[in-house]
């Protein structure tokens, strides 16, 4: 009825072997590291990782990184040029930000991370202590365009008073694909550049509005352009115009933007001149149908120059989306509409779009 009892094991013996310890990272590791020379050296601790390499927004070109015996992988790039640059690794192929460096790139989809080089003498986008600075405000509205929570970013100029009588004009600057309406703070550096500015008397003071440029779910269907075209034009113009200082008037509103943002601008700007008399873009992404789509503007110059203040199209000349913005500038031309083509040495970076800020501002 009952099972026999099994008899006592004996006790495992304790192993001999050693116990393997994980590698650990050093504790002094540094990454990325700017040397006088303007050399980046970037380091990775990815012991068991059979490839890494990283990529930057200088040259956009992924550089094979080597590992050492502590696990560690390193390359050492550069001269680079003075810039606040985007890049991020690549480990085994997935992407990923620098884990060591807290200045990070938020992006809709895999974020980066970004290093400052200066220049000498120091860039319009560096941080000074010796001149006003303007503040941001973050925006939290429910869309009834978009259908989610969002937000936009507010860059109110140095001695901006929300219960005072002075009014500004408004400066729509508009992000490129992947971005986020944080873009131009994080990366463009724009609210510094416009501290700068404003100081040296180069622009005057103004308000400047971002909004974030994904108006439905990133790489999900519909018409993004077209539902943001109207997102800008119908909701977020009219809540700036109810919620801060602005002089409401087309005179007084500018639309811009870098890449997807660039052709948002030009699309926004360009239907809706009862809008905006100031309109550009900066590698603006493509319009397959601009000659169509804008005929009626094309086929009356006298009209349209009336309406337009500024007509701005720069672009990097080793941009892939140069040749856009030159057939676009030669179609102008062609039409005698007035517009400003601004070409210049560069590839489709931040370095470019800050300069064309910097120009339009």
């Amino acid at each position: 009825m009952f099972a026999t009892p099994a008899p006592a094991q004996p006790a495992p013996k304790p192993s001999s072997a050693p116990s393997v310890q994980p590698m650990r990272a050093p504790a002094n590791l540094v990454s990325p590291e700017l040397a006088a020379d303007r050399r980046l050296t970037f380091r990775l601790f990815a012991p068991s990782s059979t490839s890494v390499s990283v990529l930057g927004q200088w040259d956009n070109v992924p550089h094979e990184m080597t590992k050492d015996d502590r696990g560690v992988w390193s390359v050492t790039l550069g001269p680079v040029e003075p810039g606040y640059w985007i890049y991020n690794f690549t480990l085994d192929g997935v992407d990923l930000i620098d884990p060591i460096n807290p200045i990070v790139k938020l992006r809709m989809r895999t974020s980066a991370s970004m290093v400052n080089v200066p220049g000498t003498p120091s860039t319009t986008w560096d941080v000074r202590t010796d001149v006003a600075h303007g503040s941001i405000e973050t925006v939290w509205h429910n869309s009834k365009m978009t259908g989610d929570v969002r937000f936009y970013c507010v860059y109110m100029p140095p001695g901006y008073d929300p219960a005072g009588s002075v009014r500004y004009p408004v400066f729509y600057l508009l992000h490129g694909n992947n971005g986020t309406a944080s873009d131009w703070t994080l990366a463009g550096r724009a609210n510094f550049m416009a501290d700068n500015l404003i100081a040296a008397k180069k622009m005057v003071p103004m308000i400047i509005v971002m909004p974030l440029g994904h108006a439905v779910p990133f790489g999900g269907p519909g018409d993004n352009n077209g539902t943001f075209d109207r997102y800008l034009t119908e909701e977020i113009v009219p809540a700036v115009d109810a919620s801060f200082r602005t002089l409401a008037n087309r005179e007084n509103r500018a639309v811009m933007g870098l890449s997807m943002g660039g052709g948002q601008a030009l699309r926004a700007g360009l239907g809706h001149l009862d809008l905006f008399a100031s309109v550009g873009g900066y590698s603006a992404a493509t319009i397959p149908d601009f000659a169509t789509r804008y005929q009626a503007l094309l086929a009356d110059p006298v009209g349209t120059n009336a309406k337009i203040k500024l007509l701005w199209i720069g672009c990097g000349r080793q941009d892939s989306l140069f040749g856009f913005s030159e057939k676009t500038s030669a179609t102008l031309t062609a039409a005698k509409i007035r517009h400003t083509f601004f070409p210049l040495e560069g590839l489709h970076n931040y370095v470019v779009w800050r300069r064309c800020f910097e120009e339009t501002a």
